[in-house]
Parts: C-alpha cells; structure tokens; sequence
C-alpha cells in the first residue's frame, strides 16, 4: 500500500533541510496525530516521511491519507528475517533521521535495529522502568499503576533496544494518581501529557543528540 499520495500538505512535508521521521503505529493513531499535529503548529521542526502500519485499514491510516502522509502496510511473518526485510526496504527508501513507535505493538526485529543504531524511539504510559516490559501495553499499565497504590504515573520517551521498554530513558512527565481515578481516567490524563512530551524529545533527538535528556 502507499507510495502514490498527494503530498496535501506542504508544511508536513517539504521543509528544505529540515530533517525527517517515519511513524510506526498500530492501532488508532492517537499519537501520531498529536506528531501530525505539532509539525503543522511548527513545535515539531521535523517532516513526516511516511507511516509504517500494523495492518490494513488502521486510524492510523486514515490519519496519514488525510495529510498526504505516504503509508506502507508492514506484514505479520513468523520468520523475523522476512519481517526484518520489508522493514528495512522500505526505511531505505524513505531514510528517515528518527523512527517514531507510536502505539506500534510489535518487537522491532534486531537486524533492523542494528541498521538504524539509537535512531528507534517509543513512548511508554508509565514511568519506567516500573509497570514496564512485555506484556504492559494499553490499560494494563494503567490497572497495574492502580492497584499497585502508586501515588504518581506518567510517561516515558525511550530509545528502543532488543529488549522491552530498557532502551535508554531521554523524557519523563510525572502525574499524580487521584484518589478517584480509574484505568480509564488515569489512561486519558496520562495521553495528555504523551501528547506533549513527544514531540519535546523526538526535537531533542533530531536536533540537540549530544543531549542526554529533552528539556520538558
């Protein structure tokens, strides 16, 4: 799927030398739009090269053909090699400076990995490395976070290594737990601060790398 989109929207896509990302998402695309959101009000000094999704017929998909935004539909295979293959070819086509997890549910494959050192970030929903790894993904950080009695949640931008959520930490925002929240209402406060906090360091990233932390 994807190479033949018109590019409707020039601040996305054609700022001279500004650098590029590519986006990997799975599911409905509530960050990527939020990255989508901070180029176009110029708080993400980035362009957004194409979409990497899950499957077909994602919200993430309609997001990136709403904004012009190339899109490549990265098949399931058992063999991590196939896998690591059409990932790889398409990255090489696009040659994007920073790949985005964004809701994207699968181990990146390592051969992938070893192409595009340090250059796989992801956010996580808790402050890790607690309710982190395999496994805590979606409301189910949210419903460890409660019943484990935490006072405080947030999220976390990380680099992405072979192992689950242990890629090195480059952002954390910080919330508390109210007394009356619920997975849901913790989950919707935590997005918020995703939200922000994203953009922030993919533009440390890209911009300031000698950096060990993004300024929030």
């Amino acid at each position: 799927m994807g190479a033949n989109y018109n590019f409707a929207n020039p601040a996305i896509h054609f700022r001279i030398l500004t650098p590029s990302i590519v986006v990997a998402a799975s599911g409905g695309g509530t960050n990527f739009q939020a990255l989508i959101d901070a180029v176009v009000q110029n708080r993400l000094q980035s362009r957004i090269a194409g979409l990497i999704a899950g499957s077909p017929g994602t919200g993430a998909i309609k997001r990136a053909e709403k904004h012009g935004i190339p899109v490549f539909v990265q098949p399931r295979s058992c063999d991590e090699n196939t896998e690591a293959d059409t990932m790889l070819d398409i990255l090489q086509i696009w040659k994007p400076d920073l790949i985005v997890l964004a809701g994207w549910l699968r181990k990146v494959p390592p051969a992938v990995l070893e192409q595009f050192p340090d250059r796989f970030v992801n956010i996580h929903p808790s402050l890790l490395p607690k309710f982190g790894g395999k496994g805590f993904y979606g409301i189910r950080v949210h419903e460890a976070v409660i019943q484990a009695g935490e006072s405080e949640s947030g999220c976390t931008v990380h680099l992405v290594n072979e192992e689950y959520d242990k890629g090195r930490i480059i952002g954390q925002r910080r919330i508390p737990v109210l007394p009356e929240d619920t997975p849901q209402s913790l989950a919707a406060r935590v997005l918020e601060q995703e939200h922000q906090l994203y953009p922030e360091c993919i533009n440390t990233l890209l911009h300031h790398p000698t950096k060990k932390e993004c300024i929030t």
